[in-house]
């Protein structure tokens, strides 16, 4: 006889993507060290295949659990509470940066030379110009994901959907070359270094890692739009496309705080 489900709760089968997953992020990780180190970067490339297969296929089999109906209303509840949980857990990352840049910027302690106090150096970069214009370019790729939103949950609008989620991807990838653009000014041009000053670690750290999150953000959102034109989401089940669009609206955010508090007020 089948099995009949009598609960609203998915109970997972055993899954070998949790043991590869943590060793090829143990690999990738133990890799850049040694990369660092002048030993070169293949292991560190092989943890991070090891590390993408796990999540496509990992992923793959998470979309086939809720094309068969695993996903009842109430696992698509702690799926969302998941997410809201990892975006928190961004947040506070995001927040050790912010506090390094504001804390050298206001309270530094550098050393003295002599009788004289040297502070914490800071460099102007122009805020009203590239960065001004990524700034616009991700807010309009926000509210182009809140369109591709609005669509699918109040119209059922499949066209919207899809036009709404490619501009998203679009203009996230013209911020990635921009950005990749502002970096090569700033460290050919400029002679900016990545290392060796306060205020070079914080603003490419803060930045970059900023950066790394649009990169996977774009992702995040061109694997939902090829998602919509194979004929998922619904506008009662659509978790996957509503976490997207939630870890794209908290990079809008905090590029807004890093606009303001990194290029404008740190100047």
């Amino acid at each position: 006889m089948a099995h009949v489900k009598n609960h609203d709760y998915h109970i997972l089968p055993p899954s070998i993507w949790p043991f590869i997953g943590g060793v090829g992020a143990f690999v990738m990780l133990f890799g850049s060290v040694l990369w660092m180190h002048g030993s070169g970067p293949w292991m560190f490339l092989m943890g991070f295949v090891a590390v993408i297969y796990v999540m496509f296929a990992w992923w793959a089999e998470v979309v086939a659990e809720s094309r068969v109906g695993d996903h009842t209303p109430v696992v698509r509840i702690g799926l969302r509470y998941g997410f809201i949980m990892f975006i928190m857990s961004e947040v506070m990352f995001f927040a050790a940066w912010f506090w390094s840049f504001f804390k050298h910027a206001m309270y530094p302690m550098d050393e003295y030379v002599g009788s004289t106090y040297v502070p914490a150096e800071f460099y102007q970069v122009d805020a009203f110009h590239l960065p001004l214009i990524n700034t616009l370019i991700l807010l309009c790729s926000g509210m182009a994901v809140t369109w591709a939103h609005h669509a699918l949950v109040h119209e059922n609008n499949r066209k919207d959907l899809e036009n709404g989620l490619l501009l998203a991807v679009v203009l996230g990838v013209a911020f990635t070359f921009l950005q990749g653009y502002e970096y090569w000014y700033l460290l050919v041009q400029q002679d900016w270094t990545f290392g060796g000053d306060k205020f070079f670690s914080n603003f490419f750290m803060a930045t970059g890692f900023h950066g790394a999150h649009v990169i996977i953000g774009t992702i995040f959102l061109l694997v939902c739009y090829f998602r919509a034109r194979a004929g998922d989401f619904t506008p009662e089940k659509h978790v996957g496309f509503e976490a997207a669009a939630w870890y794209w609206h908290f990079v809008d955010v905090v590029w807004l705080f890093l606009f303001f508090a990194v290029y404008i007020w740190g100047i």
